[in-house]
């Protein structure tokens, strides 16, 4: 494997010289860097990014912890994270912890040995003491961890409220909210509370139902949908916590003979791309993914150049119907 000295032999120049281009530290000229370069490619040389991290104290990769990679709206948030930091010079390190405590105390060890320049935490399993030991630029999604850590999150109780109302609108009368574990840190749980202060102001029956355990276990979905159906046969309307959840909501309720919208309506929360996959295609509440993934590459570059930033950052939804309502 070529070294940065044998770089240097081929060049012509000294190693120092190599390292000045490598850091793009100090005046060069365009003859001396494409020298080295041409050398590089020549020798099919790749410099140790972590190496070249520890001299320059910014390594310029951004450390992503994400509960369930698999999941629809983790997948598009992760895509839009990694394109967003491309653009803007970072490379991306993605930590799957499947909402696991052992796995992300792990990877944020990891991730500080890495010396990334921040973490995007989307999985939250710690405790808050924990998190104000990385003593690194950190930004949130859907928890708010301490007043000195931003977060990122969508208009939640909004979400509920729209989706909500457009049951009520819509002739429901009993309705349930499905979602996966309630864990009580989880700004996620404003949908919750939208839905029962609204359905309570309508006037509606309405029914809570949760998964068990904390995690994505997509099958729980199906069952639990089962369950409510068994349980409640006269529900007419359902809200699920995300997409997912409404997609097995609609499986479930379609394998039973219960029509959708006919008899029973389903709106989702997410607004990922899948949705339209589905026949009806599912009526959603919709975040605003790339925007929110942009917004947390760019609060961690800002951190990282010491500047202020906005701890709160909570991103408008919308109501997009389709054929579950």
């Amino acid at each position: 494997m070529p070294t940065i000295k044998d770089v240097a032999l081929k060049a012509g120049v000294s190693v120092t010289t190599v390292s000045r281009v490598l850091n793009n530290r100090g005046y060069l000229s365009e003859e001396l860097k494409k020298k080295v370069y041409s050398a590089m490619e020549q020798l099919n040389y790749r410099p140790n990014e972590l190496a070249r991290s520890l001299s320059r104290s910014k390594s310029n990769i951004i450390g992503l912890i994400v509960p369930h990679a698999a999941h629809p709206f983790f997948g598009e948030l992760i895509s839009s994270i990694e394109e967003h930091a491309y653009l803007h010079g970072y490379r991306l390190l993605l930590c799957n912890s499947h909402l696991n405590r052992q796995k992300e105390a792990e990877y944020i060890d990891m991730l500080r040995s890495s010396r990334v320049d921040g973490i995007i935490l989307g999985s939250h399993t710690l405790e808050v003491e924990d998190y104000r030991q990385i003593h690194l630029p950190v930004v949130t999604f859907d928890r708010r961890i301490s007043a000195e850590v931003p977060y990122i999150c969508s208009d939640n109780y909004k979400g509920g409220e729209l989706a909500t109302n457009l049951l009520a609108d819509k002739g429901c009368r009993k309705i349930a909210h499905i979602s996966g574990h309630p864990h009580p840190d989880l700004l996620a749980l404003k949908r919750l509370d939208a839905f029962k202060e609204i359905a309570a102001l309508r006037g509606l029956q309405h029914i809570e139902m949760h998964t068990d355990l904390h995690g994505f276990h997509f099958p729980d979905y199906e069952r639990l949908t089962e369950r409510l159906l068994e349980e409640h046969p006269d529900v007419d309307g359902i809200f699920a916590s995300s997409d997912i959840i409404a997609a097995y909501a609609l499986k479930v309720c379609q394998a039973r003979g219960r029509r959708v919208p006919q008899d029973i309506k389903i709106v989702g929360y997410d607004g990922v791309s899948l949705r339209d996959l589905f026949s009806p295609d599912l009526t959603t509440v919709s975040q605003p993914i790339a925007e929110m993934a942009q917004k947390a590459v760019d609060l961690i570059m800002a951190q990282v150049q010491g500047d202020a930033v906005p701890m709160e950052n909570i991103f408008p939804v919308e109501l997009i119907q389709g054929g579950t309502t």
